[in-house]
């Protein structure tokens, strides 16, 4: 995922700097409104395991170039046009109910050049240069097509952005994404060679040119809205010490030396018959039980004895997996067309190479003991130099297996030459080859590894990589069993995807390019990871079929994500929920509970289908229009990757390619039933799509193809001012409706009809949950069962106590929190003065454990652990004589998991608002005390889960925080 902030003209730029730049609004293009900013900062994230690895993406172009003026725009873009536009002063994105174009003509090359003719206006291209863009591609969708035009300067081609993509089907345009640049004039003389371009972007990168494994240098142009520069864009693959490989496109200013822009590359976690080669595989994972029983199953190349499944090779080929397409001959290893497998122990050894293929077999039969060794032995780093490495040739065979039927699937659905797909040789079909997948298996563990899922996406041409390590406990910090990833497909499936959105969004050197474009791609390879394994009728480990890493993290209920996406409530409002927010992960999780219902959507209107149709359907042997619903859905999944460029990649604008892919391929069959999802979970018509690196993107819940109802938010106490957040967060959400006459924002909120969870909070009245059915063409009052919040610093209450920031626990907010860092946890304590000299009956308490994002707290400044957050707790209760806590009596004592959290971390799920009932008390104190907190109350964080001593995994041994505890909010009631 790469941030090029700068590309839209509203923009918090993440860990750069903030800036703000003006967006015109013309007649005739509309701009749904912006919601308030939060000041953004940089990020630690602490799951480094489940983030990215090296320098963050760095775009250094700053400025806009304003948008044509109201008149022209208006007449250019036409009636009932929606545009978003990029900082080079050209739409990002046209879209409307109706084509933008008619009656261009039979060619779509032809009709986008004709389209983008006749639109100077908007793109300010004169003919001539419209006739110098470079066709990049042009990629069937359905009776339509996806074009990809680049733009030169100067005789260069554009480096970054300057492209735009036309969606075109029988001479209408229905769709339309670009970063074209207005500014067209040659790029200055270049002041530095090549080779000192190299060095600097090395030295950025972190980069040792002596363990280089891939190295490519092309003289590109870059437009910016200071002008066109001329850059190197050099491309540094480079294997690390550590077993880690890193990875970079940086562009270099030719002139000047300076970075222009930086994009990590990487994404992050019997006797055979020679003329019919076979993998013996696990189809989804090993056991869910960890068990050492050997379920895997044989897939071979063409039907035989004792074939389980049959692959069928390459799809545009033929050829089998274990085929050299120069030689057209088996090399009887796991060396192929589309994939590379390495013994990354040896590679790593080599502290490079990376050349030797493994899991050789003469007998082309690729079968090898699997013996679960690394869990048996609870992570023994001597399994791995035992004779059989821990049975590294079975992991080479299922992650080779794994990543050749991923590329088959996914070539099926479009990912083919000519959309830039990784093999080592295309035929005549399109694309430069030479670019296979390099699949490292069982990756970090000669160097004491552990915990490495990863994806190095490269530009077409370059090989990328896929490293799959094993997986092991780590002290405070993620909590997996001992585990080969190289066997959870689910894990592998996502990884891979990376390496296809990467290459298919924006063209073969692009990939998603904003902070909301890092959640689409870290969803998009869970859906593809899933969809994949369910339409061969393969079940992962989880409790239900949509858990991604339910094998490897040994929770079957959530996986490696917050929510299992079929059991999500999360929605558009909750961008930047997460306990610390900012996370790619856990922003595509919002993209993922969306397109789970629109799956589901899909396979109401088409049916499921058998499973033999389903399998027919995934080896391309049946059309589209005769598969089940869900075929259709991943292709349309498949078919908006080639209509979304660069600049336009946000949530919303991935909601209107999709819309485009059904209007293309399916001539618009399907927009009822996409409008509607996207409505129910907040990216209806007018929701926020002005800038995909907004954090506080405005939800709308309207839905324009058909009727919509209304909640009016009320109250029976007129004073009270209220807010009404859609889902379970309110700490960094965004609220729809508001009770305060101060704000813009407005009583009433009109939403598609459905049942939705709701959270009304309110100063002095805390958090109240309650569900809410709306109805169409109705306008229903929403009066929520409010109780004071007796313990509210609104309504007079005071606190004092151990630690810090004693007065965010009685704030009526989860964004703060209290915290105390010194000493035990246990015994750690506030006492809350509730308003008022008279006694008052408490019933009732909530107590919040969430984690807050506010890095710039004088008091309490810096990053937060998961684990520090409170487990369980004390309330105790005083009515005389309160200075002396002698005189507080206790009235609950919670659970031992109050505040549930499971492996392989703690989440957000688990620690937001939870209600206690208490004996009913009168009295004027109340006390929090905690009694545990995740890191010393978990037992899935606690003893020694390693047999490698020297690696502690006991929390309070290994945690520098393990006296640290933290809670958000304590809330007392009478009802």
């Amino acid at each position: 995922m790469s941030t090029r902030p700068w590309l839209r003209a509203a923009v918090a730029v993440i860990g750069v700097a903030t800036v703000a730049l003006p967006l015109a609004t013309t007649t005739g293009i509309t701009r749904p409104a912006e919601a308030a900013k939060r000041a953004s900062s940089a990020e630690t994230i602490q799951d480094a395991r489940a983030a990215g690895h090296g320098k963050p993406d760095l775009d250094n172009r700053r400025g806009s170039v304003p948008p044509p003026s109201t008149g022209l725009a208006a007449r250019g873009a036409g009636t009932g046009t929606q545009v978003r536009w990029n900082a080079l002063g050209t739409p990002a994105v046209i879209t409307g109910s109706t084509p933008l174009a008619e009656h261009l003509g039979a060619d779509p090359v032809q009709a986008a050049r004709a389209y983008l003719k006749s639109h100077e206006d908007l793109f300010g291209l004169s003919a001539a240069e419209v006739d110098a863009l470079e066709r990049v591609g042009v990629n069937p969708i359905g009776p339509g097509h996806a074009v990809l035009l680049r733009q030169r300067f100067g005789g260069l081609p554009a480096g970054v952005d300057g492209m735009v993509i036309v969606g075109v089907v029988g001479g209408k345009v229905e769709y339309v994404t670009s970063s074209l640049s207005r500014d067209t004039a040659s790029p200055p003389a270049a002041a530095i060679a090549e080779k000192q371009a190299v060095d600097i972007a090395a030295k950025d990168g972190g980069i040792d040119l002596a363990a280089l494994t891939a190295k490519r240098v092309t003289p590109v142009a870059v437009p910016a809205p200071d002008g066109v520069h001329r850059a190197y864009q050099v491309v540094l693959i480079a294997a690390g010490q550590d077993g880690a490989i890193a990875g970079y496109t940086t562009h270099v200013d030719a002139a000047s030396g300076a970075i222009l822009v930086r994009d990590n590359l990487v994404d992050g976690f019997a006797h055979a018959d020679p003329g019919n080669p076979s993998w013996t595989v696990f189809p989804a994972n090993p056991p869910s039980d960890y068990s050492s029983a050997d379920t895997r199953r044989r897939l071979c190349h063409a039907p035989g004895p004792r074939c389980d499944l049959v692959t069928g090779g390459d799809p545009g080929s033929g050829r089998a997996w274990d085929v050299d397409p120069v030689t057209n001959t088996p090399t009887f290893t796991s060396m192929g067309n589309a994939v590379r497998t390495f013994d990354a122990q040896a590679y790593e050894d080599q502290h490079g190479g990376g050349t030797r293929g493994n899991a050789p077999s003469p007998s082309r039969d690729y079968t090898y003991p699997w013996t679960n060794a690394w869990y048996e032995s609870r992570c023994d780093p001597a399994t791995i130099t035992r004779p059989d490495k821990g049975g590294l040739e079975a992991a080479v065979a299922n992650l080779h297996a794994a990543v050749n039927r991923l590329h088959d699937w996914s070539y099926r659905l479009g990912f083919t030459e000519t959309a830039w797909n990784m093999q080592a040789d295309n035929g005549d079909r399109g694309g430069r080859g030479g670019d296979p997948e390099l699949a490292n298996a069982q990756s970090g563990a000669a160097v004491g590894s552990r915990g490495t899922a990863a994806q190095i996406n490269t530009p077409d041409g370059i090989s990328p990589v896929i490293s799959m390590g094993l997986w092991g406990p780590f002290g405070a910090g993620f909590y997996t069993p001992c585990v080969d990833s190289d066997y959870d497909m689910t894990v592998i499936g996502h990884e891979y995807t990376h390496a296809i959105s990467s290459r298919m969004v924006g063209g073969p050197d692009a990939g998603w390019a904003s902070w909301q474009g890092g959640g689409l791609a870290e969803s998009t390879g869970d859906l593809f990871a899933i969809e994949f394994l369910s339409e061969y009728g393969f079940l992962p480990s989880g409790d239900t079929p949509y858990v991604i890493g339910g094998y490897g993290t040994g929770d079957t209920g959530h996986g490696i994500r917050n929510y299992d996406m079929s059991k999500s409530p999360l929605n558009f409002s909750d961008i930047g929920y997460d306990l610390w927010g900012l996370q790619t992960h856990s922003e595509g999780e919002i993209w993922s509970a969306t397109q789970f219902e629109l799956h589901t959507a899909f396979l109401k209107r088409y049916g499921k289908g058998t499973l033999a149709q389903q399998r027919a359907c995934a080896d391309g042997l049946r059309p589209i229009d005769r598969c089940p619903g869900n075929r259709r859905w991943v292709q349309l999944l498949f078919d908006a990757l080639l209509l979304t460029d660069s600049s336009a990649d946000g949530f919303v604008d991935e909601r209107d390619a999709l819309l485009a892919a059904d209007r293309i391929r399916f001539g618009g069959a399907n927009q009822d039933i996409i409008w509607r999802v996207f409505a129910g979970r907040g990216m209806g018509e007018g929701a926020d799509g002005t800038d995909p690196n907004d954090q506080d993107p405005a939800p709308s819940f309207v839905n324009p193809k058909g009727e919509n109802g209304s909640l009016r938010l009320t109250s029976d106490d007129a004073g009270a001012v209220l807010r009404l957040y859609v889902g379970d967060y309110e700490a960094r959400a965004l609220p729809v409706a508001d009770t305060d006459p101060a704000t813009p924002l407005g009583d009433t909120v009109e939403m598609t009809p459905g049942t939705y969870r709701l959270l009304v909070v309110g100063a002095g009245y805390g958090h109240t949950r309650l569900t809410t059915a709306v109805k169409p063409g109705r306008t229903q009052r929403l009066r929520a069962p409010l109780s004071r919040n007796l313990a509210s610093a609104a309504g007079g209450a005071t606190v004092s106590g151990d630690g810090e920031n004693q007065d965010k626990l009685i704030d009526d907010t989860e964004a703060s929190n209290w915290v105390s860092r010194s000493g035990p946890v246990a015994g750690k304590s506030v006492v809350v003065d509730l308003a008022g000299d008279r006694p008052v009956t408490v019933r009732r308490v909530q107590v919040s454990a969430m984690l807050r994002l506010d890095w710039a707290d004088p008091v309490d400044p810096g990053s937060q652990d998961r684990f520090t957050a409170l487990r369980s707790f004390e309330v105790l209760a005083c009515r005389a004589g309160c200075a002396d806590t002698a005189n507080f009596h206790s009235i609950h004592t919670s659970r031992p998991d109050a505040f549930p959290a499971v492996r392989p971390r703690p989440m957000s799920t688990e620690l937001i608002i939870r209600s206690f009932r208490v004996p009913a008390t009168d009295a004027t104190h109340l006390m929090l005390r905690a009694l545990t907190s995740q890191c010393t109350g978990n037992p899935l964080y606690a003893g020694q889960q390693l047999s490698d001593p020297s690696e502690p995994t006991d929390c309070t041994t290994a945690s520098p925080r393990r006296d640290e505890v933290r809670a958000a909010e304590f809330q007392a009631f009478s009802h």
